[in-house]
């Protein structure tokens, strides 16, 4: 995902953006879901079918490579006009020297309070950040390919989101967590 292109982001009701809200309030107060454009460097997402995560590539300006991070969540759906994807609130980032951590604990204890996600859900979370932990540890795939070598064809221009962005996810997904990301034309 290029600067610039156009996302849908969560915001709190009162427009407040989603992490400047403190932690205990943060998953109960009323949302909208807004058209927005996404910022900061480039983000290479790398997603299998099937898998209850996605692997993003994070870059500093001038194309320095600064991370991975392995965000959990359901597996991504597709539709005619991209995917849609539901978080799972934890995370895993991982660094060029191999060394990983977990991210967003406090924010997976905070949804679990606040119902957002039940007993089996949180450990059927926990198990499929295991399963990332030991594909880090042993540098599978996508950690031991070049995709940190990776550059976009600069003829591609930014894709749009569809006219029908804010439909119904499908399968349903809560409000708090359904992101729109439009595929690239040359996607497959």
């Amino acid at each position: 995902m290029a600067p610039g292109t156009e996302c849908v982001r969560p915001l709190l009701a009162d427009g407040t953006p989603i992490h400047d809200e403190p932690l205990p309030t943060r998953y109960t107060k009323p949302r909208i879901t807004v058209r927005d454009r996404w910022s900061g460097a480039g983000v290479l997402k790398l997603a299998r079918p099937g898998d209850p995560w996605s692997v993003w590539l994070f870059w500093d300006r001038g194309w320095r490579f600064k991370n991975w991070y392995v965000n959990l969540e359901e597996p991504l759906h597709r539709w005619s006009g991209g995917v849609d994807s539901e978080d799972h609130f934890l995370d895993i980032a991982v660094y060029p020297d191999r060394s990983w951590e977990w991210r967003d604990e406090d924010e997976f204890a905070q949804a679990q309070q606040a119902g957002l996600l039940d007993a089996g859900q949180a450990e059927r979370i926990r198990v499929a950040g295991q399963a990332a932990a030991r594909v880090i540890g042993a540098w599978g795939r996508p950690f031991s390919e070049n995709w940190a070598s990776w550059r976009p064809d600069p003829r591609w221009r930014n894709p749009v989101l569809p006219r029908d962005w804010d439909r119904a996810a499908a399968p349903a997904a809560p409000p708090h967590s359904t992101h729109a990301i439009p595929q690239h034309p040359r996607a497959s």
